[in-house]
């Protein structure tokens, strides 16, 4: 609009398209295979995201939400409470983000995982949008291929079954973390809408319409979900179908009263699931020392901790990317 004064027309653009995120801070470990970036969206709200490099594969943990209305209480992001829900820009613009990092590098993303802050399926729109952007060909999208991206859910039903038909051959998660609904109605609140039966029903049909394998995210807690009866259960449960256990070694949180299996229980429960036939592995506990990993993204805008996880000489709103 150079028919406006230069002035007018940066006052609009500030007003009207504001940048979509703003870099607080970046924190690494693994020797810098692993990168956590705290953002601050246009209204103040607090995100983050994390990038995982591999031998084989670069793989970007995006947020789908500030904060989490799903109320776990094992997870520090559920703990916080939601916020809002972000747009679809506001999640494309993550992968954006590892996208530029990358580069200077010659890398790329090439797996999107849908486990950052927020419940998926509870902001469906923007995360399908989202999706779509990510995957369409180059120059519409980012041409990443749809089943390198894994959808998490702590169990919808009604969004899980529209997923299914929505065409798309993305992977799903569901965080199940207990085989019985007495422990998930303590460990996932929102069990007591949709019980375990109703879940794993859901995930069938998913995994039917797909051809895809579900993924059961099982967080393993000492004493409370890691007794040797509920792998027998899980494993019961899941026998003949198309899934694969994540066993998740419990990440500390701050006033969390549970702590993770003791090595030995972990590994009979491991053995008792894998001899229903079921695959199951244990995850990588990447990030712990920045607060990066499974369950502990809080995107508290506090000093960057010393020790082994450096902080990124970067100031405050050197990163930003703007709305187009």
């Amino acid at each position: 609009m150079t028919d406006l004064p230069a002035a007018v027309r940066s006052a609009l653009a500030d007003e009207l398209l504001p940048r979509l995120l703003i870099s607080e801070r970046e924190l690494a470990c693994d020797n810098g295979a692993t990168r956590k970036m705290l953002w601050r969206l246009y209204d103040g709200a607090l995100v983050e995201s994390v990038l995982m490099k591999y031998p084989d594969r670069v793989t970007m943990c995006v947020s789908s939400q500030a904060g989490c209305g799903m109320g776990c209480p094992f997870c520090a992001t559920g703990q916080a409470g939601l916020t809002r829900n972000l747009s679809t820009a506001e999640i494309v613009a993550q992968v954006v983000a590892g996208e530029r990092l990358l580069a200077q590098h010659g890398g790329r993303v090439s797996n999107i995982v849908f486990m950052g802050m927020g419940e998926p399926l509870a902001n469906y729109r923007n995360v399908i949008g989202a999706v779509h952007r990510l995957t369409d060909p180059v120059p519409a999208g980012l041409g990443i291929s749809q089943r390198s991206v894994t959808v998490s859910t702590v169990g919808l039903v009604p969004a899980i079954n529209r997923l299914a038909a929505e065409g798309l051959s993305v992977r799903l998660a569901v965080s199940l973390h207990a085989p019985d609904d007495e422990a998930r109605d303590e460990l996932v609140p929102v069990n007591r809408r949709w019980k375990v039966a109703e879940v794993l029903s859901a995930a069938w049909d998913y995994a039917a319409a797909t051809g895809r394998r579900v993924s059961i995210e099982y967080a393993l807690i000492r004493d409370i979900n890691d007794q040797p009866w509920r792998a027998d259960l899980l494993g019961s449960l899941l026998a003949g179908h198309l899934a694969h256990v994540n066993l998740i070694p419990l990440n500390p949180t701050p006033g969390s009263k549970w702590t993770a299996s003791r090595p030995g229980v972990q590994e009979e429960f491991v053995r008792r699931v894998a001899d229903h036939g079921v695959a199951v592995t244990v995850r990588d506990t990447r990030g712990r020392e920045i607060d990066g990993a499974c369950g502990q993204l809080a995107a508290r805008a506090v000093p960057a901790r010393t020790g082994p996880a450096a902080k990124i000489a970067r100031p405050v709103g050197a990163t930003s990317l703007p709305l187009a």
